[in-house]
């Protein structure tokens, strides 16, 4: 049987062109910065992750392009909307399960059922305890996320006690954060928040994130934008007569 060289075979050598399918109905979905794809990703049970969308809407989460969903939010999780979420989405979803407001058994409990209801991973805030995140990781097997907020937090604490990766979220201060991060730690996963376009998306990918998260548009400001435009075309209809 003739074998193939690989160096000069067209088909191998071709440049890549990838297909974009879309429809007319998905034509206006949260679409992710592009800059995002220079990360090099997170590998999880398989999948290579590079962009999480910051998120509990779920009308986002079935109108998005990022790789996951990550859901946090300014309240006590609740079971019932980590199902809801873990139904709605086509991605993985990482799910907040406190560590701020919602402390000590309560959290490994959580964690607990949110690996039940199929979430990828979860997410645990700034101020839980390196003890909490012992209890978390000895109960379940999925990943533990842990947010820090600042340089001067203990890292190897966290990572002693457990964390699988690192979430920085230090505003316009991320891309330092990382960049100390990485001086002790050059291979830890780290997902950080990217910014609100490719610029400061490549800076904090420069500083060593693997991986971006990202804060759509609300919701209520891209129906207003609709609907600024339905009401031009009747104005300029009305004109017209």
């Amino acid at each position: 049987m003739e074998k193939i060289n690989e160096s000069t075979n067209p088909i191998r050598n071709k440049s890549k062109k990838v297909p974009h399918i879309t429809g007319s109905l998905r034509s206006h979905m949260i679409e992710l910065p592009t800059a995002i794809r220079d990360a090099s990703g997170i590998v999880i049970f398989g999948k290579r992750l590079k962009s999480f969308v910051f998120t509990t809407d779920v009308a986002v989460i079935r109108n998005t392009n990022a790789d996951a969903i990550i859901a946090v939010y300014p309240f006590t999780p609740q079971p019932i909307i980590t199902e809801a979420l873990v139904l709605a989405a086509d991605v993985p979803v990482f799910c907040g399960v406190g560590g701020g407001i919602t402390t000590g058994k309560r959290v490994t409990n959580l964690a607990l059922d949110a690996e039940f209801k199929g979430a990828m991973g979860i997410v645990v805030n700034s101020p839980i305890s390196n003890e909490v995140i012992t209890q978390v990781r000895e109960t379940i097997d999925i990943p533990i996320i842990v947010t820090v907020v600042s340089e001067f937090e203990d890292i190897e604490g966290r990572i002693n006690a457990g964390a699988t990766i690192i979430n920085v979220s230090g505003a316009k201060k991320t891309a330092y954060i990382i960049s100390k991060i990485r001086e002790k730690y050059p291979d830890f996963p780290i997902i950080a928040t990217g910014g609100p376009n490719n610029d400061s998306i490549r800076e904090t990918i420069r500083a060593g994130a693997n991986a971006i998260t990202y804060t759509p548009p609300i919701v209520a400001d891209m129906l207003n934008e609709i609907m600024i435009k339905y009401r031009l075309i009747y104005a300029t209809e009305n004109e017209e007569k």
